[in-house]
């Protein structure tokens, strides 16, 4: 069995996470990722402390037109739990995900993405996740900073 990738509209891969199934499109076996981290308020907590670092840094705040995060903590709450097994309420309000579309109005540079790999490895590390998960969500979450990139200008 190897997991699906799509291929969305931007061509940005966005692999489907791998849940074992009883036959080819029987129901799953286990539990997902989302259910085995504890669901939605495990999510809530980790966007929670990432946005926390984000309202206060000079160079990713401005990225936000909106000056209550709140509406931007939720956006990432919904697209990651989906992302990771949960309900699909991000699709059903937002659409498509298409990530690197949705950032490209704005400079995502290395320090751009540094500062925000910073921020979600400080809210990630504060929760308290046994350490296959942790490496897990950390390195989706590695690689979709890294894949954000836009330019390379300072």
């Amino acid at each position: 069995m190897t997991p699906e990738s799509t291929l969305p509209s931007d061509s940005t891969p966005t692999p489907s996470p791998v849940h074992l199934r009883d036959g080819e499109n029987g129901p799953a076996i286990g539990a997902s990722f989302y259910d085995q981290v504890g669901g939605r308020p495990f999510f809530a907590k980790l966007v929670a402390e990432f946005y926390r670092g984000v309202a206060t840094d000079p160079v990713l705040k401005p990225m936000y037109p909106e000056a209550d995060l709140g509406p931007a903590e939720e956006r990432l709450t919904m697209f990651l739990e989906q992302y990771w097994g949960g309900p699909g309420t991000y699709s059903e309000q937002r659409g498509h995900p298409r990530l690197r579309q949705r950032h490209q109005p704005f400079k995502v540079n290395p320090d751009a993405r540094d500062r925000w790999l910073l921020h979600m490895r400080e809210a990630v590390d504060g929760c308290d996740l046994p350490p296959l998960q942790r490496e897990t969500l950390w390195d989706y979450l590695e690689r979709a900073a890294h894949a954000m990139l836009n330019t390379f200008d300072e």
